[in-house]
């Protein structure tokens, strides 16, 4: 696989345009699983401000709902897009309602989850939340497990990284 395919995977904004994550960041980008009845959706403000700081760096996060951890993100598309720009002030990415687990996996997380942890661990996403950081490339360079805060010194630091590549 080329390193530059998981950036030309077909994605759908939460608006319903296609696009890809190629279309939407030519520099590092931040995948998450996000939710909005979640107990770590208060991250959304953590990630809106990596969004703000990092962006004219070449940063862009990119926000994947997903209904499958305890139906914590049972809204419509608009209902999601309204809830994260009134609530967190959200100016990032939105994508559609995916799958990130399980028999209908997006494309997008089936090479996402190939990834490892800090421990070394890959496989299915654990929970809302879970943070993916991909070099301008397309090549996934970290990943973050849920309780990890976008802002953690680790995250950070990761980011900082990519960028100065």
């Amino acid at each position: 696989m080329s390193s530059g395919h998981i950036k030309d995977l077909p994605l759908t904004t939460l608006s319903g345009t296609p696009t890809t994550l190629a279309h939407l960041s030519s520099g590092a980008t931040l995948v998450v699983n996000v939710a909005s009845q979640c107990g770590l959706t208060p991250q959304y403000g953590a990630l809106e401000r990596l969004a703000q700081t990092y962006g004219d760096r070449g940063l862009t996060v990119v926000g994947v709902p997903c209904n499958q951890f305890m139906g914590q993100e049972p809204g419509t598309a608009e209902e999601i897009q309204t809830f994260c720009s009134t609530t967190y002030g959200v100016t990032f990415p939105l994508l559609a309602k995916t799958d990130v687990n399980g028999a209908d996996r997006h494309p997008l997380y089936a090479e996402l989850t190939k990834a490892t942890d800090a421990d070394g661990a890959a496989g299915d996403i654990q929970w809302n939340f879970e943070k993916f950081l991909l070099a301008p490339d397309g090549t996934v360079v970290n990943r973050f497990r849920p309780r990890t805060e976008p802002d953690a010194p680790e995250v950070i630091a990761a980011i900082e990284a990519v960028l100065a590549g």
